[in-house]
């Protein structure tokens, strides 16, 4: 290929550019170079600008007078020339990165003259070149050869302005004096790193408006703000995850605007979610994955207790169970305890996975006669759970039907170990506020009889108790129809509760006996309780928010609770604890609580569930969800064409 001097012959003049293109930009702060032929700047102005031309141009006239050519020489301090060069890269990423080769180098896509993306944040929007110049800096590095001025070698062309462009302004300063002209070009850029850039800049509208530069790293997260998952179960509790947007790359796992966790392909092609390595790093249920899906480490919790009397009908919407109002998301592991439960459990646990859509799935279900537990989770979380092993307490054995007792299931979440332990305790006696200590009775039988822990290790054995089960695990809630009454008879009660419209919750539990009995250390030793803002959740006449209006006048009382005890303290935080006064099928109030909940990395030493979970009910579940959706759209058609009316 012919050399860039054989490139410019006599015969094929090059273009003189205009006189107005000597002056392209100027720097904030530097006064305008003087036209050619113009008088030079005083001796005293400050910072005079060099006017410049094409030189080495050849034209058909020889000049009246030419100056001796001077080849460009690598500076003697490469340490200034690092700071005062027209460093290449320093320059595209500040001010240049509109131009056609900056483009089509980084992003790959088609040029844009003048897009909004090469204007930097905070950057003026007149300097698209440096002071006099007769040649953008967009046109100046056409081959790798000229930058090699930078690195020390001259380049070949020296009396172009290419060359004198790519070597220092020591240079520059050094060709001005032998042409004789007394102005000398001020510095380039400033002696140190410009201050960070700012997003806040006006051109942010016209990025998301008029849909330019759809490839800028921070334009989906300006065009769509509000795509962001809070985790927390009532609010933005949870930080953004920053997996959420990144740069655009084919290789980055991080580039797609999704909510969803990314999934490395090294794990599908490698690892078998049946064991994984034990070293922390590598595991399946290591500090990775659990930062991937919970970066704050918290996890959303929903438990809930319901007495259901052994009705067989079943509510016709458990949304205001399930889905509480003032909850604005869902949570990320369901746990329902159920006492006297209906008589067909099959039906019920559909009925919750018909409530809880297809992004939860049936864990695990254990029964202990008519007390039922049920535990969803969500589906991608299904690989980081232990096997669910389940124990059975029986308090009553005269009776044939296991009315009376506890069932406790337990598995690993992570690295954190879970307890939920469902009860029913005796009742009270018609005449008075006894049988206190057969209920003192029902817990003890049950902390030591529960046979929880089997093949799931413990994840602290040190500090565990082989009489007391609820020593053996991280986290531990225990909710059920515990029958602890207000004390005190029914006409106190019902003195307080008809005060006013605002009923004194604090001076009804001044007679709850669960709660005296906590204090007295003789029960539920370490649980705790979140605070009570809701009204008796026992005993409702059927159908009615009336309380018990037979003969026998029981008093209303708080019977069913959640209560919770953590290994480690502050592990626990109590949301929402509340009741459900819509659900009026039972005698009983649905009481549920909203937890969040601390989960701490583990190892793969632990048998995994290996993504067990309740096909069949599933698959049912979301079948009778659609055929009920198709319904309600025909019952609109239907409704709304009959609405029509037709003149005739």
């Amino acid at each position: 290929m012919p050399s860039k001097a054989e490139s410019l012959r006599p015969s094929e003049p090059a273009p003189q550019p205009p006189e107005g293109r000597t002056l392209q930009g100027q720097l904030p702060g530097a006064p305008l170079a003087p036209r050619a032929g113009s008088p030079p700047d005083a001796p005293g102005s400050e910072s005079p600008a060099l006017a410049c031309s094409t030189p080495a141009t050849p034209s058909g006239e020889d000049p009246p007078a030419r100056a001796a050519p001077v080849t460009p020489r690598p500076p003697a301090r490469p340490r200034l020339e690092r700071a005062l060069s027209l460093d290449d890269k320093g320059w595209r990423r500040r001010r240049f990165r509109g131009s056609q080769e900056d483009l089509e180098a980084r992003n790959g896509t088609s040029p844009s003259r003048g897009s909004v993306q090469s204007e930097g944040p905070g950057a003026p929007a007149h300097s698209c070149s440096p002071p006099c110049l007769s040649t953008s800096l967009q046109e100046i590095p056409k081959s790798r050869g000229v930058l090699g001025s930078e690195r020390g070698s001259p380049s070949s062309g020296g009396n172009t302005l290419s060359g004198v462009a790519s070597s220092s302004p020591n240079l520059l300063h050094r060709n001005a004096a032998v042409a004789g002209s007394s102005p000398r070009l001020p510095s380039l850029l400033p002696p140190r790193p410009p201050p960070a850039l700012s997003l806040d800049i006006a051109s942010d509208s016209l990025r998301t408006a008029n849909k330019v530069d759809s490839d800028l790293a921070d334009y989906k997260l300006r065009a769509q703000p509000l795509l962001v998952r809070a985790h927390s179960s009532l609010g933005p509790g949870r930080p953004r995850s920053p997996l959420a947007c990144d740069d655009c790359s084919l290789r980055s796992a991080k580039s797609s605007f999704s909510l969803l966790a990314p999934i490395r392909s090294k794990d599908v092609r490698s690892r078998s979610y049946l064991e994984g390595s034990l070293l922390a790093s590598g595991a399946l249920l290591g500090a990775d994955e659990l930062a991937r899906y919970f970066p704050d480490r918290y996890v959303a919790l929903f438990v809930a207790t319901w007495n259901m009397q052994g009705q067989k009908e079943l509510p016709p919407s458990l949304d205001e169970f399930l889905l509480p109002a003032e909850a604005d998301y869902a949570q990320d592991l369901y746990v329902i305890g159920v006492q006297e439960g209906c008589s067909d459990r099959r039906e019920w646990e559909t009925r919750l996975q018909e409530t809880l859509g297809p992004h939860y799935v049936l864990l695990s279900s254990a029964a202990h006669g008519v007390l039922y537990m049920s535990l969803f989770i969500r589906r991608d979380l299904i690989w980081f759970c232990s096997e669910v092993e389940c124990s059975t307490v029986t308090t009553r054995i005269v009776s044939q039907i296991k009315t009376k007792g506890a069932l406790g299931v337990s598995f690993t979440f992570f690295g954190t170990s879970f307890l939920f332990i469902t009860s029913h305790f005796t009742c009270k006696s018609l005449a008075g506020d006894g049988k206190v200590a057969e209920r003192l009775l029902d817990y003890t039988r049950t902390v030591q009889a529960l046979a929880l822990p089997r093949n799931v290790p413990d994840t602290n054995p040190y500090r565990s108790s082989a009489a007391d089960v609820t020593t053996r695990f991280d986290e531990v809630f225990w909710f059920g129809d515990f029958n602890f009454r207000l004390s005190g008879g029914r006409t106190a009660v019902d003195t307080l509760l008809c005060q006013g419209l605002v009923v004194d919750v604090p001076a009804l539990l001044q007679h709850d006996q669960l709660i005296r009995e906590m204090r007295k250390g003789s029960i539920f030793k370490g649980f705790q309780e979140p605070d009570i803002h809701f009204l008796p959740s026992y005993k409702f006449d059927i159908g009615k928010d009336t309380y018990d209006s037979t003969s026998k006048q029981r008093t209303p009382s708080y019977t069913d609770r959640v209560l919770y005890r953590s290994r480690h303290k502050g592990d626990i935080c109590p949301v929402s604890y509340s009741s459900c006064p819509g659900i009026k099928t039972s005698d009983h109030r649905p009481v549920y609580g909203l937890f969040r909940v601390k989960v701490r990395p583990g190892r793969d030493n632990i048998p995994l569930a290996a993504g067990k979970f309740d096909r069949e009910l599933y698959l049912l579940g979301i079948k009778r969800r659609i055929s009920k959706e198709i319904q309600r759209q025909q019952a609109l058609q239907s409704q709304n064409s009959s609405t029509i009316c037709s003149v005739s």
